[in-house]
């Protein structure tokens, strides 16, 4: 690593303002960061290298020229390979659409290039964002940059690893289930799912429509707010798009304490089922909270116990309508049947097995099931009134504290074949904390709180509906309290990653 894949985004964007160094420069430190390690961590599926650099001399042209910029601007970003960019390969990792090139552009891109952040290239995920552990990826698995054996999580496995691995300082992720939150836990590195509705979702490739939302992903708190301040704001091309006026994400997190806060204890996302040391871990993250001022309190959500089997219902079923327009005749691949008629059906048969993974297709069948004649009212109908339920629960709950936390994940990142890794329904049981604030379409952000066997733990906070600013609030004060008593977690890596 060099000095400046080192750095922060912020004392990036404080360097590039004050001159110490380019936008050109810091912009080729990553590329040929990633150059030097892709192969290791198979983060990105296509490296825009051209056209970072164009960007970056752009913003060194207009600097020098004192023009105003973006505090931003100058600094690289990653993004998920869900987030159309026209004229650059948008595959959602994945064969139906490996060779396709958009000819329209993503609100979350359009914003990006005009605060002017050179895109480095676009990461790895599971397959239209379907899984924890970027395995489903027609593109190849990512490795997690703490341990090769292990995996980085999922969906946005790339964007999380691209951070960790000190190959981007930023990072576009999406989650609809917890796909920034938990590959952040797992990589040691902050991941942020904002209210549903704040960030544009227009030009985001749809898994589960209701459920999904674009979010910043960062090495550090404030890094992750700065970005979540760029992309956030109302878009009239996305009707499910907030009307609300957003910011201060960045004052919060820098400024704010834990003195007179409120953290709840979500009762049913803390006990049973837990790796040892993410209890700890979590345990440890608390006491260190107490310790500057927070009060610690336990609330009681019941409904959450069947959010998990509420979201396997809904998310499958829209992904069963989302997933109809792949059907080798509109745009992406086409697979003509080997032989008999070609027909509409045909070929519509054809390419949706050669174009879809083994995951895409589970969930297919199943929303499919979920929503058939005889069975919607008992399956997915009863799904969306639990959903209800967990939003009514978390309302009272908030009344009662001004955040809720959790662990992010049971466990750790697994390893590559292990038993759960290798089993679809241990891998769903892994969800049980994340799910439950994209039912609710409530923000949530985790964090690191430590490390267990060498690999990191993430802290889980959630607010309400609309009040962002609350998880910044929380997570600045307690990750610099984190810091001071047991260290930063990804210096660790650091430390490993600078002595191969």
């Amino acid at each position: 690593m060099t000095e400046l894949t080192n750095k922060s985004a912020l004392e990036l964007a404080a360097g590039l303002k004050s001159g110490e160094f380019s936008s050109v420069e810091v912009t080729q430190s990553h590329l040929d960061r990633i150059s030097a390690t892709d192969d290791d961590f198979n983060s990105f599926i296509t490296v825009t290298d051209e056209l970072a650099l164009e960007t970056a001399k752009a913003v060194d042209a207009k600097r020098s020229a004192g023009e105003d910029l973006h505090a931003l601007a100058g600094v690289p970003v990653a993004l998920k390979d869900l987030v159309v960019t026209e004229g650059v390969a948008t595959t959602a990792g994945s064969k139906m659409l490996e060779n396709w090139v958009p000819p329209y552009e993503s609100t979350v891109h359009n914003k990006v290039k005009a605060a002017g952040l050179p895109v480095l290239g676009k990461t790895n995920l599971d397959e239209f964002a379907m899984g924890s552990t970027t395995e489903h990826s027609a593109f190849g698995n990512t490795r997690n940059p703490w341990n090769l054996e292990h995996v980085p999580g999922g969906s946005s496995g790339g964007a999380a690893a691209a951070l960790a691995g000190f190959q981007a300082p930023l990072s576009v992720g999406t989650d609809t289930g917890g796909s920034v939150r938990q590959p952040a836990a797992f990589t040691g590195t902050v991941g942020v799912k904002p209210t549903y509705g704040s960030i544009s979702r227009f030009g985001i490739i749809a898994m589960a429509s209701s459920l999904d939302q674009v979010g910043p992903m960062g090495r550090n708190v404030a890094d992750a707010a700065a970005l979540h301040e760029l992309l956030a704001g109302h878009d009239p091309l996305d009707s499910t798009s907030l009307p609300d006026e957003v910011g201060g994400f960045l004052k919060a997190a820098q400024t704010s304490d834990l003195k007179g806060k409120k953290l709840g204890v979500i009762k049913q996302l803390a006990g049973e089922g837990y790796q040892d040391g993410v209890r700890t871990a979590f345990t440890a993250a608390l006491e260190t909270a107490a310790a500057a001022g927070a009060e610690i309190v336990e609330v009681d959500c019941p409904s959450i116990s069947y959010a998990l089997d509420a979201y396997y219902l809904i998310m499958p079923s829209e992904v069963s309508s989302n997933l109809a327009r792949y059907d080798g005749m509109r745009y992406g691949l086409r697979v003509e049947p080997e032989s008999g008629p070609v027909t509409a059906e045909t070929v519509m048969s054809a390419t949706r097995a050669a174009g879809f993974g083994d995951e895409v297709k589970r969930r297919i069948i199943l929303g499919t099931y979920a929503l058939s004649a005889g069975y919607y009212d008992a399956y997915y109908g009863s799904a969306q009134k639990i959903r209800t339920l967990v939003q009514n629960d978390f309302a009272k709950a908030f009344a009662a504290c001004d955040v809720l936390v959790s662990p992010t994940t049971p466990t750790t990142a697994l390893k590559f074949g292990a038993e759960k890794a290798a089993d679809p329904m241990a891998l769903y049981l892994g969800d049980v904390a994340t799910i439950p604030a994209n039912l609710a379409g409530i923000p949530g952000l985790s964090l690191p709180a430590g490390l267990a066997d060498g690999l990191p733990v993430g802290f889980q906070i959630l607010a309400p509906a609309r009040e962002d600013i609350k998880l910044y609030e929380v997570a600045g004060p307690l990750e610099a309290a984190l810091e001071s008593a047991g260290g930063r977690v990804l210096d660790t890596l650091a430390e490993g990653l600078n002595a191969k």
